[in-house]
């Protein structure tokens, strides 16, 4: 079973990377949502080296910006408090408390849309649409920080596969030792045959491609999907936007079982040891969590802000490792009926 980390200022450091594979990591995710991929070289080297003092042939995942909205660069993190007021603009306007966002967004938005960044945390109302942008009430706040993620519940924005930024990296992704490719808010067949389009442009049609689930069109198509990724990844920040968060785990559900039936490998991936950015241990409910994808088949599992920005980074990986190696010796001993899935498939 592939056990992955995100890289980031947290763990970004020789003695830290090689003790994380040293205890089972057996790859690394690098978010290129912020950074281009030649920006980054200090770090897959760094990655690379220690895998390697570790005795591991690391995986390297680029995640690239694909189909996603996300708020643009804030001069310090914000606090947003209930009750506040908001303005949503395409461009910066004086004496207003204001988040820049792409014009493709403003056209869309009319009072009583919800708008929520950084996978759900923070939500917004629209009040008003201004001449200035969109006046919004903050329901849920949270602090914000600079290039977020933005969902729109209910509305269907149609951008396109790639962006330009993602073109230029998966051009570089060879020098850098990429392994797969993670594209976001996968739609449609056609997303992913875009996808293989530029690999094929790029020289690089070996890489594997990852196809990230985080929108209802994704979970509907599923089938006409598997076809066209190497990976299915059930991506559940933003796919939890997408609907009441009581029914994801029944949609979790589904999919590993509709990937099953096609033998084809999946990930789970967001908040499986979200309390680790601040604790050295976590919750139960966690670890449970971890022992209930790896029962129902995943092929593996990623943590992203543990390993990126938390402060225990090292033993965030310390838990998943365990706690899959250990999952998957109950399941192989219990005969339990997930066990015979795609879990340790490879």
């Amino acid at each position: 079973m592939d056990i992955y980390g995100t890289i980031g200022p947290a763990c970004a450091d020789f003695d830290t990377l090689r003790e994380m594979f040293r205890l089972g990591m057996t790859g690394m995710r690098l978010n290129l949502s912020h950074v281009e991929l030649s920006a980054c070289q200090r770090w897959t080297e760094m990655i690379r080296k220690a895998a390697e003092a570790a005795g591991v042939s690391p995986r390297l995942l680029v995640d690239l910006q694909g189909p996603e909205l996300r708020i643009g660069v804030l001069k310090a993190p914000l606090r947003l408090r209930e009750g506040e007021q908001l303005l949503l603009s395409s461009s910066r306007v004086r004496n207003e408390s204001v988040v820049c966002v792409q014009e493709l967004l403003l056209s869309v938005l009319s009072p009583g849309q919800q708008v929520l960044l950084d996978d759900g945390k923070i939500l917004l109302d629209v009040t008003e649409i201004c001449e200035h942008g969109a006046k919004c009430n903050v329901r849920r706040g949270g602090m914000l920080a600079s290039r977020k993620s933005i969902a729109l519940p209910g509305v269907d924005l149609q951008l396109p596969t790639l962006t330009d930024s993602d073109r230029k990296n998966l051009r570089e992704a060879r020098a850098h030792g990429v392994t797969g490719v993670m594209l976001p808010f996968v739609r449609s067949p056609k997303d992913l045959q875009n996808l293989r389009q530029e690999l094929e442009k790029a020289f690089e049609p070996q890489l594997q491609v990852f196809a990230k689930i985080e929108n209802i069109d994704g979970v509907n198509n599923l089938e006409s999907l598997l076809p066209h990724a190497d990976y299915i990844v059930i991506a559940r920040g933003d796919l939890g936007n997408s609907m009441p968060l009581w029914e994801l785990p029944g949609v979790q559900a589904d999919i590993a079982r509709r990937c099953q039936r096609a033998d084809k490998p999946f990930m789970v991936v967001t908040q499986m040891l979200a309390s680790m950015e601040k604790s050295k241990v976590p919750t139960r409910a966690e670890v449970s969590d971890i022992f209930l994808a790896v029962s129902q088949g995943a092929s593996s599992v990623m943590v992203t802000g543990e390993t990126a920005s938390g402060s225990y980074p090292t033993e965030a990986i310390r838990y998943l490792c365990q706690t899959t190696q250990h999952a998957a010796k109950y399941l192989e001993t219990s005969g339990f009926p997930s066990a015979a899935g795609t879990a340790g498939k490879d």
